[in-house]
């Protein structure tokens, strides 16, 4: 299969939100990719959070309604994971 041939995503938003929120949960050591195990790095977690936080402060009122939720639970569910993260580690 050549490059070419690979289909790619569609550059909207709610990609670009699960691109970020991909980044922020592999950065939390929530998925892996290959075999090898990788250590969570939190401050590059805390920023891809930062990141999104940033998005809906900056699209507050250009939103659609599906788009808003989308970006509110993702926000939520990564700040609690962040939190569930570092607190794991701190007590480890």
């Amino acid at each position: 299969m050549s490059e070419s041939s690979v289909p790619v995503p569609p550059a909207n938003f709610e990609f670009l939100i699960f691109s970020i929120r991909m980044q922020a949960e592999s950065h939390l050591g929530l998925v892996q990719f290959g075999e090898e195990k990788q250590e969570p790095n939190y401050p590059l977690a805390q920023h891809a959070i930062d990141m999104l936080a940033m998005l809906l402060e900056k699209t507050n009122g250009n939103l659609e309604m599906p788009e808003k939720r989308l970006l509110e639970n993702s926000l939520t569910e990564l700040r609690f994971r962040y939190v569930q993260a570092t607190s794991k580690a701190a007590g480890a």
